[in-house]
């Protein structure tokens, strides 16, 4: 096992790699088929000119509430954030237009910016 610190969007995560073979990738198993890696979706980054919505723990971004560029008034759901298998309500901090920083099936950081009201 060798360990490695990478750095995405200016966060460090330490990863562990196990190495399977001297100096050349394991095949795969016979019959089995390797598969391809999934298409990186692109998501539109929100403008962060406005009040910032940021994450108040890590989880996985279940459903967002309205489509980017609706208005919406203070303390409305914007969002839902499922951490440790419970909901949570993320909630607008003042009326605006939201403008959605992350998608619907993302894992998110703590304090990661969700969404900008504007």
């Amino acid at each position: 096992m060798r360990n490695f610190i990478i750095t995405v969007d200016g966060k460090k995560y330490e990863v562990g790699v196990e190495e399977v073979g001297q100096g050349a990738a394991a095949a795969p198993a016979a019959g089995m088929q390797q598969a391809a890696a999934p298409a990186p979706v692109a998501v539109p980054k929100a403008n962060l000119n406005g009040t910032k919505v940021v994450s108040p723990f890590p989880g996985l971004i279940k459903n967002l509430l309205f489509a980017s560029g609706a208005a919406v008034k203070k303390d409305q759901p914007i969002l839902v954030l499922e951490a440790m298998k419970m909901d949570n309500d993320i909630t607008a901090p003042c009326d605006g237009i939201v403008t959605y920083n992350v998608q619907k099936g993302a894992n998110v950081e703590s304090d990661a910016v969700l969404a900008v009201i504007a």
